[in-house]
């Protein structure tokens, strides 16, 4: 064989030897990256079932506190500088989407965290009171004519009843839908319902039994009425359950009634967890279908704060002499238990309970608990603070007589 030839074959062979180490080499990359990429598919995959099971456990509030205050200038402690509001001793406070809402004797008037004033409301109210749910809002005279309602920081509705009329207690749900309950000249209680856009729904009105208060179903399908009578000869108080866009007829018959005890209850509430019903020795927890699942007698001892507003529970400061600092906070669940109890040896000014929180004010100290009264947060030196109210998401609205300022953990 020429050498020439023998040469060309040897160097072609040379070439393709090369080509394959070169081939190898080029492999090895991508099979160290497909194999980083199962391990990291494989990490994510755990951290999503992680996640899902531990959701509760887990608290990502601050990363909303973060978006909701980060343009409001705070203090080192949390604290923003306190904005002056008008009110008076019988003023009631709401929060509204991070804004506070007063209803005082003189009126009603709706302002941002910062102070900036977006409702200015004169209006005469002798029992002024207020409630918030979602993006919503009611101010409402309790026995008076006039209710007005505050969304999107501006006045979106007002009712004004006639001179034979009077409102006994009005409520909103996370939808924005209303309920309010009035007393009118021939019946003992009249229940109307309002959509969204303030169009009445329904009415209910009864003349056999008292109606006392009335809450709707987080789906808007149902409205509950707290009514009073005597039953089977003996005084009771019952919830009556009607569907929303059933018969407005008067006397119509609910669909469901429970009866929640022989007792006055102060307040009712409905939200996704179900019905609380507080009475003056008792408190009452219903499922969405009128159940009772559960309640908790407190009978011998004193009601000295309380709150329905947590996920699930209601939080009860509750103490053995009327006067005196010492009391017991106590967590109830929906199954009428003793979830969390914490003793109190100060004089506490003012409790609310929010989602998983439960804000304990006393004259020097914010204590911000979770669900199982283990401390979450702690704010030193309240600046006189008379009264706290606890937001979802961990922050606090704190007030005092003439003043407010919102509190953000960091």
């Amino acid at each position: 064989m020429p050498r020439h030839i023998f040469s060309d074959q040897q160097h072609r062979l040379e070439q393709d030897k090369e080509g394959r180490q070169a081939g190898r080499t080029e492999k090895r990359p991508n099979r160290l990256l497909r194999l980083l990429a199962f391990l990291l598919t494989v990490a994510l995959m755990l951290g999503a079932v992680v996640l899902i099971v531990n959701y509760d456990k887990l608290n990502f509030d601050f990363v909303k506190r973060w978006f909701s205050y980060r343009s409001l200038s705070r203090t080192d402690s949390g604290q923003a500088e306190s904005f002056p509001f008008d009110g008076d001793g019988t003023s009631t406070f709401a929060t509204l989407d991070g804004d506070l809402l007063v209803c005082s004797s003189t009126g009603v008037r709706l302002y941002s965290a910062s102070g900036q004033v977006y409702v200015d409301r004169t209006v005469v109210m002798e029992h002024p009171v207020a409630v918030s749910a979602g993006n919503t809002a009611l101010a409402y005279d309790a026995g008076g004519r006039t209710l007005l309602v505050c969304r999107d920081r501006e006045e979106a509705f007002s009712l004004e009843l006639g001179s034979d009329e009077q409102i006994l207690s009005a409520d909103v749900n996370e939808s924005g839908w209303m309920v309010v309950v009035t007393q009118i000249s021939g019946y003992k209680g009249v229940v109307t319902v309002y959509d969204s856009q303030f169009q009445a729904k329904m009415q209910v009105s009864l003349s056999s039994r008292f109606v006392m208060d009335a809450a709707l179903s987080p789906d808007n399908r149902t409205v509950a009425l707290l009514t009073m009578g005597l039953t089977d000869g003996t005084f009771s108080s019952t919830a009556e359950f009607y569907p929303v866009g059933g018969s407005t007829s008067a006397e119509a018959a609910p669909e469901t009634s429970t009866i929640v005890g022989s007792e006055v209850i102060l307040e009712m509430t409905w939200d996704t967890y179900g019905i609380w019903a507080l009475g003056e020795n008792s408190v009452y927890h219903l499922d969405g279908g009128g159940e009772l699942t559960g309640s908790y007698s407190y009978a011998g001892r004193y009601l000295k704060g309380y709150s329905l507003d947590g996920d699930g529970t209601v939080a009860l400061l509750l103490g053995k002499y009327r006067a005196g600092s010492s009391a017991q906070l106590v967590v109830v669940n929906d199954q009428g238990e003793e979830q969390a109890v914490l003793a109190m040896e100060e004089q506490v000014l003012s409790i609310s309970a929010a989602g998983r929180y439960v804000g304990v004010l006393t004259a020097d100290r914010l204590d911000i608990y979770d669900q199982d009264l283990s401390l979450y947060n702690t704010l030193d030196g309240t600046q006189s603070a008379r009264k706290v109210l606890q937001r979802s998401d961990g922050s606090a609205m704190l007030i005092d007589n003439s003043t407010a300022r919102i509190y953000v953990p960091q």
